[in-house]
């Protein structure tokens, strides 16, 4: 089995020295150990220190040279959006009081699809359009990674 035990962020690594690529979904890109399997059939264990936040094009660097370029999933998500700047950042606070993980979007927040938020964002005026796309929501505040 191929070990990861260090991250290159997209743009920092050379696409030339990519061996293979790996698709994940949200939860699996925030993660400090992970057993993978690349599209090409390798498993991959990823070996880290401490969880880290894996985004679209970052890689992991293998052992023995070589790069699995990261691949976001495409998920089912809510795009909600709102009459106004007003009521989005209203909507904004009711979706953080519920601690969802957001995707904040130019005039627009996109969560995982949830029946019962969208019945709520659409009970509090808000617009709700469902969707495949990856998600990549805020860090947060105590996530310095």
């Amino acid at each position: 089995m191929l070990r990861a035990t260090r991250i290159a962020r997209a743009g920092t690594w050379v696409i030339d020295e990519k061996s293979d690529d790996v698709t994940l979904d949200y939860d699996h890109r925030h993660r400090r150990r992970l057993r993978v399997t690349t599209r090409a059939g390798a498993d991959v264990m990823l070996d880290l220190p401490e969880a880290v936040h894996l985004k679209q094009g970052d890689a992991l660097m293998l052992e023995d040279g070589g790069y699995v370029e990261i691949d976001a999933a495409l998920e089912a998500l809510l795009e909600v959006r709102a009459t106004d700047q007003a009521a989005l950042v209203r909507l904004a606070w009711h979706l953080g009081n519920r601690h969802l993980a957001v995707q904040f979007c130019p005039g627009a927040l996109r969560i995982l699809d949830d029946h019962v938020i969208a019945a709520m964002v659409l009970s509090l005026g808000g617009l709700v359009e469902k969707m495949m796309a990856p998600f990549d929501p805020e860090s947060g505040a105590y996530d310095h990674g």
